[in-house]
């Protein structure tokens, strides 16, 4: 296929440009060249460029085929381990659209794919900021309780979607939860003394299945982003469906309080914060592991004296201790997160009991 552009004098869909007049190739790093106004696939339009990162880039569209519809266009770099990667999250996006075709179970709904120049295009529904930019814009004022609990309850009930449909996510984070519309009002917020966005709407959904994986998969022995990432993990005692739980766990605190649970660089360190919000590592767990250079005597090994040590001391806490109020509603949440921040995996709640949780009970009223 060439690539046209759309000619604003006539207001429609010409091939204004040959192909030997159109910037349209690779940087160094894979990336597609392109500018807005180019159509790929005598199709989709690029508008703009929503974001971009190390698999690709994510482009704003307007689909023709679709009734001059916007779209989101994922352009995977011209790099085979990437182009791979896409492929296995085309096989992730089929499934989940076979067994949702009315998308109702909040994951972003995939259109279509082709390629095009060497590199994978997958066509998505177009949504609006993630959670975690909105959070970032609105100068990190953390999110009222009310809309905690409705972002909540719409993430638990996409995971178990994915769990009973033996999927694990394995990279839940506010960047990957992204709000169907993120308009907002403003008002002055006399704490924070600055300007305040008021969402209008909280209704999201889970974006990036490039790293999920069913139960029968090769399952790596390093899933999730540092920040979200569960003690089985960075203890290499395998992996499944809890780690999605202990990764909603770290969100809601962070949508909670405005800012990231485990601020880490390494794992021993992010170890030492666990122990100080939910105490003590299991010692079933401290046997099994093969990061036995973590431990000493059945204990973690870590200097309480060092500038790392007398940090994470006089920073972390219980995690009861970061309650902002005494209400039940407020309780009920840190008793769900206790339960999602369990250590043990098996003795961690489940996305579907969650559900049930009395912390979401209000919502079952509506």
């Amino acid at each position: 296929m060439g690539v046209t552009g759309v000619c604003s004098a006539c207001k429609g869909f010409l091939s204004c440009f040959s192909l030997s007049s159109v910037r349209c190739d690779d940087d160094d790093e894979g990336h597609l060249l392109c500018q807005d106004g180019y159509v790929l696939q005598d199709r989709y339009e690029i508008v703009s460029t929503l974001g971009q990162g190390t698999f690709g880039k994510v482009v704003q569209c307007i689909d023709h085929q679709r009734e001059g519809s916007r779209v989101a266009l994922k352009i995977i770099k011209n790099v085979e381990k990437y182009k791979e990667a896409a492929r296995l999250e085309i096989n992730v996006l089929e499934k989940i659209k076979e067994k949702d075709p009315e998308n109702k179970q909040l994951c972003v709904c995939m259109y279509g794919w082709f390629q095009y120049r060497g590199h994978m295009c997958i066509s998505f529904e177009l949504l609006s900021l993630s959670t975690f930019d909105f959070l970032k814009q609105n100068n990190y004022i953390p999110y009222t309780l009310e809309q905690v609990r409705h972002m909540a309850y719409q993430i638990c009930s996409a995971v178990e979607f994915l769990h009973a449909n033996r999927l694990t996510h394995t990279d839940l984070k506010p960047e990957n939860v992204l709000f169907i519309n993120s308009n907002f009002t403003t008002c002055y917020n006399t704490d924070k003394q600055c300007e305040e966005h008021v969402l209008k709407d909280t209704a999201v959904k889970v974006v990036d299945f490039g790293s999920a994986t069913f139960d029968h998969e090769h399952h790596s022995t390093v899933v999730s982003t540092r920040h979200y990432r569960a003690p089985e993990v960075i203890l290499e005692l395998g992996w499944s469906q809890p780690c999605d739980v202990w990764s909603i766990g770290c969100i809601l605190f962070e949508y909670y309080l405005g800012y990231t649970l485990f601020q880490a660089h390494d794992n021993r360190e992010h170890l030492a914060m666990m122990e100080r919000i939910q105490g003590p590592i299991p010692s079933r767990m401290i046997r099994k592991t093969r990061k036995q250079k973590y431990f000493s005597g059945g204990r973690l090994d870590w200097d309480k004296n060092s500038p790392t040590g007398r940090h994470i001391t006089h920073t972390y806490k219980p995690l009861c201790k970061y309650l902002l109020r005494e209400s039940e509603d407020h309780c009920q949440l840190f008793n769900l997160l206790e339960m999602m921040l369990e250590f043990e995996p098996e003795r961690r709640l489940s996305s579907s009991s969650s559900l049930h949780h009395p912390f979401f009970s209000s919502l079952h009223d509506l």
